[in-house]
């Protein structure tokens, strides 16, 4: 009898410990997106790599947004393992978000970057810069890439954003070879006049224009 009590005694005592450290963890993944939301606008403010906490290693340089699906993300500078577990995080030597050239931004697959696997062809992303700014990029592939054998290429002259996790997004083990790539072109001034523009015609003209106004936007 006494056995009995000690075992279970003992199952309740770690089944305790475990729903309490879950508690801490998602206690603590709220205190931190909380300190990531205010170092954030101390960027936006002009603090130049406002760090969230003191012994931090990295800080926001850009702000993911995705309409349709609610995404709002905050994204972190340099893509090591203790940056990514906070949120998505710039690759070194790429572009910073929303500037010009080529931008790549690595996510975790389960966590930050899950919405990935809902986006297609023809959505458009919104990257807000610390200087205030905001660039639209449209979906332009969606590729799954083996890391062994294919490399992905940096190219610095094109003004585009590369959205990347690892693949499949419900793998049990993790850190698999495979990688899921979103590329996204960026929507040129120009472009977003004559989207405008088709807008504003379509609500003049009816329903008919409409349709026909989403059919262009998305080509």
């Amino acid at each position: 009898m006494n056995a009995r009590v000690l075992v279970l005694c003992g199952l309740l005592g770690t089944a305790s410990w475990q729903f309490a450290h879950a508690g801490y963890i998602h206690a603590k993944a709220i205190l931190a997106q909380r300190l990531l939301e205010r170092s954030w606008q101390r960027s936006l403010d002009g603090v130049d790599a406002a760090r969230p906490w003191p012994w931090a290693d990295t800080w926001p340089v850009a702000r993911l947004r995705m309409a349709r699906l609610g995404v709002d993300e905050i994204v972190l500078a340099g893509s090591s393992g203790r940056t990514l577990a906070f949120g998505p995080a710039h690759v070194d030597g790429t572009a910073l978000p929303g500037a010009p050239g080529l931008s790549i931004v690595a996510g975790h697959r389960d966590t930050h970057f899950e919405f990935l696997r809902q986006l297609a062809i023809g959505d458009e992303l919104q990257v807000d810069r610390a200087d205030g700014a905001s660039v639209r990029y449209r979906v332009s592939d969606l590729a799954v890439l083996d890391a062994r054998a294919q490399r992905m290429p940096l190219d610095a002259a094109a003004d585009r954003l590369e959205l990347v996790t690892c693949f499949p997004f419900d793998a049990v083990v993790p850190g698999g070879p495979l990688r899921y790539r979103v590329l996204a072109e960026r929507v040129s001034l120009a472009e977003h006049a004559l989207v405008a523009g088709r807008r504003r015609i379509a609500g003049e003209h009816g329903p008919e224009s409409k349709v026909e106004s989403f059919a262009n936007e998305v080509m």
